[in-house]
């Protein structure tokens, strides 16, 4: 049984959920919010970091500098249309977007929203389990693996997928904490 294809399986969960996670406005300002942001960009739809610099000079607030001043107008466009619930600034040089503070109740509706992808993660992990335990029971059948075989390579996923479960548990605790302590 290839386990490393299961831990590459269970990875790539993580790395979604990870990114996932970057995109939920926890009150901070993170320059990962925009990365599905399109500008038009001559006819042609253009990431946001492709058309201009993206920083972060406070705690709550992102800076967006075209770097062709003609840009500003389609940056500010792409951004009040895309989801991120915040209107952009824009002064004539920059844009700038600032996140207000999280009231109690955003707050715990974003923590609930995190833990629903915690949860989306921990299923998508579980049927890569169950996939992985049906070739093991398959294999067994056919006569290629002994039942002793079978019984250790269930508890090996067994152990990679408690493992992955654990690692998504931290990753939403961590997200949490930072939401609620803002």
């Amino acid at each position: 049984m290839e386990y490393s294809v299961i831990e590459e399986k269970m990875q790539k969960v993580i790395e979604h959920l990870k990114d996932e996670l970057a995109n939920i406005r926890a009150g901070r300002a993170n320059p990962a919010i925009l990365n599905k942001v399109m500008v038009d960009y001559y006819g042609t739809p253009t990431p946001i970091n492709q058309v201009g610099s993206i920083s972060v000079p406070e705690a709550r607030q992102i800076l967006v500098t075209p770097w062709d001043k003609s840009m500003l107008g389609s940056v500010e466009r792409a951004i009040q249309k895309s989801d991120i619930g915040i209107n952009p600034l824009n002064d004539g040089n920059c844009i700038r977007i600032t996140f207000p503070e999280l009231n109690e109740q955003r707050r715990k509706e974003l923590v609930k929203e995190c833990k629903s992808l915690g949860e989306e993660s921990k299923v998508a992990i579980r049927n890569i389990r169950r996939d992985s335990i049906d070739k093991v029971k398959s294999s067994q059948k056919s006569g290629e693996i002994t039942e002793d075989e079978l019984k250790s390579s269930e508890e090996k996923i067994q152990k990679i997928t408690d493992k992955y479960v654990d690692s998504i548990d931290n990753i939403i605790s961590l997200k949490d904490k930072e939401i609620m302590e803002i």
